[in-house]
């Protein structure tokens, strides 16, 4: 049965708990459990971590603990019965246990080892503590190392600050907040020490001086390792002054034997001293730690004759010095002992062994000699503080170890009145002796007893030094033949005080004989006694004493004998009749002397001193006697105080009349002497004299008399010195007048009381009267006045013995009312007056309610009136803390109602204004400069900040309705308002108090917020209606704002245990102020249409506070503000525009959450449901939401480790989300500088440049101002596009885009040339033909493209479910690209397949990647079908300004064919389109739109062999035209790899797979494309025809074989095509002279709809001359390819493969050149393009139409070089090179894996199931190496687009000659080249730039069809065979219309051709042989704008271009018409175009 307990409520646990019982509750070790019930062994109970949650638990699991349990029942609380700071300990080690793993974690290693050792001390010091095993002293010690280590702890993690008093947590309720700020700034210093804390408020309340602290030296000798001497020694360790030149402290002597350890064992490890009582003053002289070394042996060391071995004498050796200056910096910052050596130096000359420390300290080398070795004696020191009881208790240790305590020479600083001393110091110091008929000087020795008056000799009364015992004889050292010995040496006479008086001192002096006896020979003696007659000591003095001659046989034993001779001078003047005739004649001429120095709290020294204690023997001389004790030295009056005492009042009584004067003169002389420090500590001897020694009961007449006599003189008096004394010793005199009354009233049962109370009511208005006198012109008065206001606040007590509290109060009440006010005195008075104040208000006195009624008014006064006047704010704020502090412990015991009143009206509104004031200063330079130092201002504002709260604390609601009623005027209520919500409003802006002082800080917020609700009713009654005022009411808001936001309060960032402790005490304040402030909102009704937009940012601020009920009250104020404008105005504009404004900046600054963007959406749309102007709200809405989800996703990225690229598109994302939904073209433009500066962060200049030029196009070229923006001054505009065009050009240069900078360094050029600054426009000009140059010479490499999907729900939004396209940076193939992205999303998996994901993976919480490479098509072809442009130009047009890519994946649709793949291969070709081009703002864009089309395998085949004849064509044309020069084997490898293939395989598998009966009847609408095929391959014959013709001129004679195999293997080809083409037949040979039938004859096709396929170009990067790595076979599988452009699969064709591709190996008949058909080393210098793209900006920001012709090209890779190939007979490689071939482009992998390589999926090893290629592609890394220096001009591309189709030619004269017939050009142009439109059913292309017409075809005298995609026509449109139809302007683009420059022409013959043109058939015949054109004019001087777009051109209905009226523009392209051609040949040519004549 379950019954509840009684005694077990606490405990904790000791084994942790798994809770596997049912109701079982889990428990961890070391966690505090309640317990409710228990029941057979087991508890139930709670845990205190998760105080909700119940549970049983084994009962032996607990250890319990005593507690104390409040309310018991059901909601009992349990509190431990446990010292508090063992709770705190063990709360605190739980807080830290887990921030002390992190610092591990964030490798703060070396705090994390710091705390590690400061935990486990902690836990140590809590054991003991919990040991019970301490003595109260210890527990205290304990405490105090706790506290300061839990400091530290908290200070260094970053925790709050615990407010402690007594070691103990304070508790903010128990006192007030002047109090806990107090405590506070202590707990700050507690680490270094609270005592500075406690000294600076003492002396501020100017308490009497503190005593000073002594520093004390602990010596310990360790060895003497230097001890080579082999006898005893002692050693002596003095401390020494060098300025003095004198021994400032006792000896501390050693006792060593021979071998240099102690000479008594027991004192091993205990040679130690403890130099005492130094003071700070001493610690500032020049000290030495100096050590004499006597040894004890014979009388020279060296010889071991002098002196018998039996007689030891002492003589001098060495001596050591340290000097305490040097050593006492490190001995103050360690706090153990420190080891030092010092050296022992040996005198040279014994005479002056009494200064050899003065010789080694002054360095005086020649009077001593070093040791021969660094050793000597090795001593430890350390340095302590404080008084003795306090070092014992510290340093237990020491004194454990039998330390000899070594004292100063005379008093310490501070003599204790129990420190009873008699000590005489007696230092021996010279003698002058007789030689005595000697021939040597004698070795004297000193021989000293004390004796007493009866002759006995004192036992144990000279000590040679502290640690070793007195002994009964003195023997000085020996000085070895020296008869005027020094000695210098000091010894301590502890005689007993009554053996003092008639004691004497007798000295003997011997000679020691070296001889053999050794005897020693007493010569004389001298002697002194210790008192004189008249009772006073031996004077401190040198006192030379007379030698009394006598020898060994001369008795001592009566000493009356020699006591009655003269001693001295002084004795021998006192006493002349002496008799001649005694035993001892005195020797004349010898002298000795000593000096002596008495230190006794006994004896004394003073004459007049004697005379006093003894006036009756002198009753004539008590006058003189009384006036001169002011001449006695303190230390003999403290000795005697209590007797001088006595005999003042003794003589007081005796005649008062006569002496009471002089009797006060001499009592207040001997008080104010006890205010001096060294005597402080006497007082308590005067307090005990005067409560339990004092009697004299008549005493306090006189004292009355006298104290009133002087201070009625004060006005008359111009010396004031005695009237200052007196009030100086005021607190005194009133104790003995005190005292002495009560003891009258005692003796007489309380006679005379009316007298007594008239006397002081006298007194006090004597002392009123001092005070009010005007002390302006008197400094003196000024002195009186100040020393009787500093006393005063000391006799409140004793007149409390005598008075009520009433009647003292009103006592003092008149007194301080008396002062004059602070306009009538100076600033030093008002100082002290008012710490006389705070003293009066510190007494006991005011502590009685009774009398704080009486004084409050007046002392809050005097506080109003200097608050006022801003004067001595720090005494006053000391002042007012101390009153806060009584009223709150008050308040806790009884009512203070009334004095809060009286504060609150006479001071809050002063303190108010006295803090705006302070609060003003602080923030100005004033403070920094002014009087006080910023850290004084903190410190004034943090006091008064405190006293204005504990006022606000204490009032009630009472006081604050009283406080309102009061006003007289809404104005002064205003007033106050705003001034009350001014100052709560610094307290957060300024914050007063430190980030961790947590506890000042919420109890600070709970008393403003408390506040603020009594003052909103006031603000809503008195200014709503009628009498609004925005002033106030604004103030409110943003005080409430501010509160709200306020970092203490933000509770989600503090720990659980933090925050319930603060919810449990205060609640959430920050729900408690918003309430308020809805409610406030709620009443302003109509007034809140003041408060749009102003208000809108701080409210926003406080939604975005992380607080779910605060987000619930204040979010619905938004649509009351758009509610109220849209009735004002009609719409929201204003709300609109500041909360987006302001939503940016506080988003980015960390506030807001995604659960935020929920909730406004959620709130606001739910409220504006219902209103009129919901849709424009609801849009409004929406798109904040919007907004904000972007804001959110920039600052996670800006706030995360986030890479740049994650960066750069949030930041591109959301500048465009303010360009182009909101249209804030502020925000935008900051956007887009921050973009700008992400770019330049991440070198990406050119896209920098892009994103500047965003900013740049927004500008005109206008001199209108422009305000001061970001980081740009106020200027023009005119200056500040220039500026922005400027930096443009410098990034596009460092991006090496030169092709962008170009059209802005002319748009510049043109307003400089405007402006005639000729200047700015030389160097932009200059700065444009450096980019050209820049253009032609440097290396640039083209980047890849790579597509990016972003799939899964945990992308960032702006990324969620989208697909991107990507520029590579420089060198990046696929593989690093799909790692940097894998690394920028960790948790990313990347996809294996290139298929689109489903609907599963968009919606999953995951981050799926989908990437890879794809290839772009470029926009702007005719720069690259343009004959001699350098293939440098042409490679950045291949990959800039890319809007189009493509990505292809070969496929088999139906049943594969085992025998030829070839029928069923299809492609699946995607091309996607971006938003905008690459490159632009940014390297990746998004992916727009996406068309999937297949590609047929007879399109394919057309394709692939189209390429194939381009790729011939060009590379044969460059090497006509001799831009190939010297090596031929890249036309070799080209042909062989062409006819190789045919032979075996090649095209004939594409004639077995289309020109089959079977297909032909399966596919009759094929019929045109298998003519088209047949065409091309009739093409590809011709075109090898003609190259074997070029190869034959060029070949090595070597390579002949080669040429001879060549043209067989040719006719073999010929003849098995012969079969099936029967045109063939009439082709010449290859060196025959007829034209190709293809290049006579446009082919035109069956039709076919532009939507079924929709082919895109490719180029490759390598083809940057018009080549490509081009395969050998003839039909490469090049697949992909359109016709036109050469490489499909190069390196980078990713995906491009077909399926089977994997699984074959490489053929057997890989042609001999195939793999190493690798373009020309100029050729192949581009990247593979496998990854192209990077956006560019939208058409419509583009500036001029410059751009689109020089867009930005990227760097260029190294050029790849081709390999010759060694060849053989059989035109095979030899076996290693294939192998090795093989080997490195290893066998592929699927293209689509985007986790491969781009090398690995770069090149195919083995020829393709679906192509006819039967080589692989070229090894560029191995083949690099044996390049051969070739050139290849570009092909035009081939394909042609639905459409219109027409014809370009190019311009020539019509020569004849008869060289061999060339190959068919394709296009021969100059001119930029304008589209063809193309065959309605030629596959759609959109080309990508890298096939150039050929350059240089003209002179081949071969014209040829170019065609490019000009526009898709929906439907195709009717054939066109002529020309005569189309005019000349019909294929120009608006380009053409839109130049701002003259056509150029190129020849002048083109009038002609034009006529010509329109009467011939449209065919194009070869050119006779030898066609040279004339170029008779210059290009154009500028390439055209490449910025404007292009507008679609009009079609007609037929298909025909809408005809120009221009007539006079030239043709671009001219029709020659070849002189002679077969009818035959034109028929047939007719017959296959379906070309009828006209």
């Amino acid at each position: 049965m379950w019954s509840p307990t009684e005694e077990e409520k606490y405990g904790v646990v000791i084994c942790s708990f798994r809770g596997t019982v049912p109701q079982g509750l889990v428990l961890e070790l070391g966690e505090t459990v309640q317990i409710l019930e228990k029941c057979e062994g087991w508890y139930r109970g709670v845990s205190i971590k998760k105080p909700s949650v119940k549970g049983i638990f084994p009962a032996n699991y607990i250890h319990l603990k005593k507690a104390i349990v409040s309310n018991r029942g059901q909601y009992e609380t349990v509190v431990p019965l446990e010292d508090s700071v063992v709770t705190e300990v063990t709360a605190t080690l739980q807080e830290w246990a887990v921030l002390w793993k992190q610092l591990y974690v964030k490798h703060k290693v070396d705090l994390f080892y710091k705390l590690r050792h400061v935990m486990n001390e902690l836990i140590d010091l809590r054991r003991q503590l919990l040991s019970g095993h301490l003595t109260q002293d210890q527990v205290r010690e304990v405490k105090r190392h706790l506290t300061v280590r839990l400091d530290w702890g908290n200070e260094h993690l970053g925790l709050d600050l615990v407010p402690r008093k007594d070691f103990e947590v304070v508790d903010s309720d128990q006192i007030s907040v002047s109090d806990l700020y107090k405590m506070h700034l202590s707990s700050r210093h507690s680490v270094q020490q609270s005592t500075s804390q406690v000294d600076t408020i003492r002396q501020r309340h100017g308490d009497a001086c503190r005593m000073p602290v002594p520093h004390h030296f602990f010596l310990s000798l360790k060895s003497f390792t230097y001890n080579t001497i082999g006898e005893d020694t002692d050693v002596f360790f003095s401390l020494y002054d060098v300025r003095e030149g004198k021994q400032i402290s006792e000896r501390f002597m050693v006792r060593l034997n021979k071998n240099g350890g102690p000479r008594n064992p027991e004192k091993i490890d205990r040679m130690c001293a403890l130099f005492t009582d130094l003071s700070s003053k001493d610690m500032k002289r020049d000290l030495y730690i100096v050590a004499h070394v006597i040894r004890i042996g014979r009388m020279l060391l060296n010889d071991s004759k002098k002196g018998p071995p039996h007689l030891h004498y002492r003589r001098p050796y060495g001596c050591a010095v340290l000097s305490i200056m040097d050593v006492l910096q490190s001995l103050s910052e360690i706090k153990e002992e420190k080891d030092f050596v010092l050296k022992v130096y040996t005198c040279t000359n014994e005479n002056e062994w009494c200064q050899i420390h003065e010789n080694i300290i002054r360095k005086s080398s020649t009077k001593y000699t070093a040791p021969s070795s660094n050793y000597g004696l090795i001593i430890s020191l350390q340095l302590l503080r404080g008084d003795m009881e306090q070092i014992r208790r510290e340093n237990p240790m020491i004194f454990n170890r039998g330390v000899s305590v070594t004292r100063k020479l005379g008093f310490p600083d501070v003599i204790m009145p129990g420190d009873i001393r008699n000590d005489l110091y007696l230092t021996l110091e010279k003698g002058d002796f007789e030689r005595g008929g000697k021939s040597v000087q004698k070795n004297i020795e000193v021989t000293m007893y004390v004796l007493y008056a009866d002759g006995e000799i004192l036992k144990d009364c000279i000590s040679l030094g502290s640690g070793e015992p007195s002994r009964s004889a003195y023997h000085s050292f020996v000085l070895y033949h020296n008869n005027s010995p020094r000695w210098g040496e000091i010894i301590k006479l502890p005689i007993p005080i009554d053996r003092f008086r008639g004691s004497h001192l007798r000295f003997e002096f011997r000679h020691c004989s070296t001889k053999d006896k050794g005897e020693k020979k007493l010569f004389g003696f001298a002697f002194t006694p210790l008192m004189r007659d008249d009772g006073t000591t031996l004077s401190d003095d040198i006192h030379e004493l007379y030698v009394y001659k006598c020898d060994e046989n001369s008795t001592f034993n009566n000493h009356a004998l020699y006591l009655g001779l003269p001693c001295c001078k002084e004795d021998y003047n006192g006493c002349p009749n002496i008799p001649s005739s005694l035993i001892f004649q005195r020797s004349t001429k010898e002298s000795f002397s000593v000096s002596t120095q008495l230190s006794s709290t006994k004896l004394t020294q003073n004459v007049d001193l004697l005379a006093l204690l003894k006036w009756k023997a002198y009753p004539d001389r008590v006058m003189d006697i009384l006036g001169r004790l002011r001449h006695v030295s303190g230390e003999e009056i403290v000795k005697f105080l209590q007797d001088i005492l006595d005999t003042l009042f003794v003589v007081l009584d005796d005649n008062t009349e006569k002496y009471g004067l002089l009797v006060f003169q001499s009592l207040v002389f001997i008080i104010n002497l006890l205010r001096d420090s060294k005597y402080f500590h006497f007082r308590p001897v005067m307090d005990t004299y005067i409560q339990k020694h004092f009697a004299g009961a008549l005493a306090y007449k006189e004292l009355i008399r006298c104290l009133k006599w002087y201070m009625d003189r004060s006005a008359e008096l111009v010396r004031q010195d005695h009237i200052q004394e007196a009030m100086r010793a005021l607190e005194y005199l009133f104790k003995f007048i005190v005292q002495s009354r009560i003891l009258y009233s005692r003796a007489t049962c309380g006679m005379e009381e009316e007298q007594f109370r008239s006397s002081i009511q006298e007194l006090f208005q004597s002392i009123r009267f001092v005070l009010s006198l005007d002390s302006r012109s008197s400094e003196t008065l000024i002195f009186t006045q100040a020393a009787l206001l500093n006393s005063f606040p000391a006799i409140f007590d004793e007149l409390l013995q005598m008075f009520t509290v009433q009647e003292v109060a009103e006592f003092v009440r008149g007194t301080l009312g008396s002062m004059p006010s602070t306009v009538h005195i100076g600033q030093s008075m008002d100082v002290v007056k008012l710490q006389s104040i705070a003293r009066t208000v510190d007494s006991r006195l005011f502590s009685f309610s009774e009398s704080r009624r009486i004084l409050l008014p007046v002392v809050l006064h005097h506080i109003h009136l200097h608050l006022r006047q801003q004067k001595e704010l720090l005494i006053c704020s000391g002042i007012l803390s101390s009153i806060f502090s009584i009223i709150k412990t008050s308040s806790l015991e009884g009512d203070v109602v009334e004095e809060v009143e009286m504060m609150v009206e006479s001071l809050l509104d002063v303190l108010l204004q006295t803090l705006l004031t302070i609060m003003s200063k602080s923030q100005s330079q004033e403070a920094v400069r002014g009087q006080r130092c910023p850290q004084c201002t903190a410190e004034i504002t943090g006091e008064y900040v405190s006293c204005l709260l504990s006022l606000l604390r204490q009032m009630s609601d009472t006081h604050f309705q009283h406080l309102l009623d009061n006003f007289q005027s809404k104005d002064e209520l205003k007033e106050f308002l705003l001034k009350i919500f001014c100052v709560f409003r610094n307290l957060m802006k300024m914050s007063v108090f430190p980030r961790d002082w947590m506890v000042m800080r919420l109890l600070t917020s709970n008393i403003i917020v408390t506040t603020v609700q009594y003052l909103s009713s006031a603000l809503h009654k008195n200014f709503t209606e009628t009498d609004f005022d925005f002033k106030v009411w604004n103030s409110y808001f943003s005080l409430a704002v501010l509160f709200i936001n306020q970092p203490s309060l933000q509770l989600e960032n503090a720990t659980p245990p933090k925050r319930k402790k603060i919810l449990d005490k205060y609640g959430d304040m920050r729900v408690m102020m918003a309430y308020e402030l809805f409610s406030m909102w709620q009443n302003l009704g109509e007034h809140k249409i003041h408060f749009i937009p102003g208000m809108i940012g701080p409210f926003l601020g406080v939604t975005l506070v992380p607080q779910p009920e605060v987000r619930n009250i204040m979010i619905p104020i938004f649509h009351d503000m758009m509610d109220w404008e849209q009735r004002k105005n009609g719409n929201f504009k204003q709300v609109e525009a500041e909360l987006i404004d302001k939503l940016d900046s506080l988003v980015s600054e960390g506030k807001g959450d995604e659960n935020y963007r929920e909730l406004f959406s959620l709130l606001l749309l739910e409220k504006i449901e219902q209103e009129t102007w919901r849709e424009t709200g609801i849009s409004f809405v929406t798109s904040v939401t919007r907004l904000m989800e972007r804001l959110l996703d920039y600052r996670d990225c800006m706030k995360g480790d986030e890479t740049e690229n994650k960066k750069i598109g949030c930041t591109v994302n959301l500048m465009n989300f303010y360009k182009s939904e909101i249209n804030k073209e502020e925000m935008y433009i900051r956007y887009i500088h921050k973009l700008c500066d992400m770019h330049l962060q991440a070198e990406n200049y050119t896209e920098a440049a892009f994103t500047l030029l965003l900013y740049c196009e927004l500008l005109q070229w206008e001199d209108r101002p422009l305000r001061e923006f970001l980081h740009y001054p106020s200027q023009s505009e005119w200056q500040r596009k220039e500026g922005l065009c400027r930096k443009i050009i410098h990034y596009f240069n460092k991006g090496k885009s030169w092709e962008f900078g170009i059209p802005l360094c002319r748009e510049l050029a043109i307003q400089y040339e405007s402006l005639y600054d000729y200047q700015s426009l030389s160097w932009i000009r200059k700065m444009e033909a450096t980019y050209y140059d820049n253009i032609m010479e440097q290396q640039r490499l083209e980047p890849e493209f790579f597509r990016v999907g972003f799939y899964g729900r945990k992308f960032p939004f702006f990324l969620r479910n989208k697909e991107y396209v990507c520029r590579g940076h420089d060198y990046e193939r696929l593989e690093a690209f799909q790692q940097r992205m894998l690394s920028e999303f960790p948790q990313a998996i990347a996809m294996q397949h290139p298929n689109h994901p489903d609907d599963s993976i968009l919606q999953c919480d995951a981050q799926y990647l989908q990437i890879y490479a794809v290839t772009p098509i470029p926009d702007n072809i005719d720069v690259l079908q343009m004959d001699r442009v350098p293939d440098r130009i042409k490679s950045f047009y291949r990959v800039n300004n890319i809007r189009k890519f493509r990505y292809d994946r070969p496929f088999h649709k139906g049943p594969k064919d085992k025998e030829n793949e070839f029928k069923s291969l299809w492609i699946e070709r995607t091309t996607l389109t971006l938003t905008h081009s690459l490159p632009g703002i940014s390297r990746w864009f998004e992916v727009e739109r996406r068309e999937l089309v297949e590609v047929s395998p007879l399109e394919n085949a057309i394709q692939v062999v189209e390429n194939k004849n381009q790729e011939l064509r060009t590379l044969i044309s460059q090497y006509q035209h001799k831009q190939m020069h010297g090596n031929i084997n890249l036309l070799s490898m080209c042909l062989n790899g062409v006819i190789d293939a045919a032979v075996n395989g090649g095209i004939a598998r594409y004639q077995e797979a289309f020109f089959d009966k079977d297909y032909i009847t399966k596919h009759p609408g094929d019929a045109e494309k298998i003519t088209q095929l047949k065409e091309l391959m009739q093409e590809q014959v011709h075109v090898l025809g003609v190259g074997l013709a070029v190869h034959e001129k060029f070949v090595h004679p070597e390579m002949r074989p080669l040429h001879k195999k060549l043209i067989d293997q040719f006719q073999m080809m010929r003849s098995s095509l012969y079969h099936e083409l029967p045109g063939l037949d009439k082709l010449s040979p290859a060196c025959s002279g007829s034209s190709t039938p293809r290049s006579n004859v446009l082919v035109s096709h069956g039709p076919m709809s532009p939507e079924s396929i929709k082919l895109v170009h490719r180029h490759s990067p390598l083809n940057m001359l018009g080549s490509v790595r081009h395969s050998s076979s003839s039909l490469s599988s090049h697949t992909s390819s359109e016709t036109g452009n050469l490489v499909i699969l190069t390196d980078s064709s990713v995906g491009e493969t077909a399926e089977d591709m994997y699984h074959m190996q490489a053929s057997p008949s890989t042609s001999s050149l195939s793999s190493t058909h690798s373009a020309p080393s100029q050729m192949i210098n581009s990247a593979p393009s496998s990854a192209r793209g990077s956006p560019s900006l939208p058409d419509k920001y583009r500036h001029s139409r410059e751009m689109m012709m020089l867009l930005p090209a990227h760097r260029d890779r190294p050029s790849s070089a081709m390999y010759p190939a060694a060849i053989m007979e059989n035109g095979q490689p030899p076996n290693f090179q294939r192998a090795l071939i093989q080997q490195m482009i290893g066998p592929c992998k699927p293209c689509s894996d985007p986790n491969l390589s781009v090398a690995e999926k770069a090149v195919p090893a083995a020829p393709s199931s679906w192509s006819l290629d039967s080589g692989s592609r070229e090894a560029l890394p191995f083949l690099s190496a044996h390049a051969g220096s070739v050139l290849a001009p570009p092909v035009p591309p081939r394909s042609l687009p639905h459409g219109h189709y027409s014809l370009h030619f190019d311009a020539f004269h019509h020569q004849l000659s008869d060289a061999p017939p060339a190959l068919p050009a394709r296009t021969l142009r100059k001119s930029p080249l304008h589209p063809i439109p193309a065959s309605p059913t030629s596959p759609q292309s959109g080309l990508d730039g890298s096939n150039s017409t050929l350059s240089g075809s003209a002179s081949s005298g071969v014209s040829s069809l170019s065609e490019s995609n000009f526009g898709h026509s929906s439907e195709p449109p009717p054939r066109t065979d002529t020309m005569d139809s189309v005019p000349s302007q019909a294929w120009n683009t608006d380009e053409d219309l839109e130049t701002p420059y003259l056509p150029v022409r190129y020849s002048l013959s083109e009038p002609d051709v034009l006529e010509s043109l329109k009467s011939q058939p449209c065919r194009s015949h070869s050119a006779p042989s030898g066609v040279i054109p004339q170029d008779t004019m210059d290009p154009p001087a500028l390439p055209p704008k490449p910025y404007h777009s292009r507008l679609p051109n009009m079609e007609n209905e037929e298909g025909m271009m809408i005809e120009d009226d221009d007539k006079h523009r030239p043709l671009h392209r001219k029709v020659s018409q070849p002189v002679s051609a077969g009818k035959e040949e034109q028929a047939r040519v007719a017959w296959e175009h379906g070309i009828s004549e006209q």
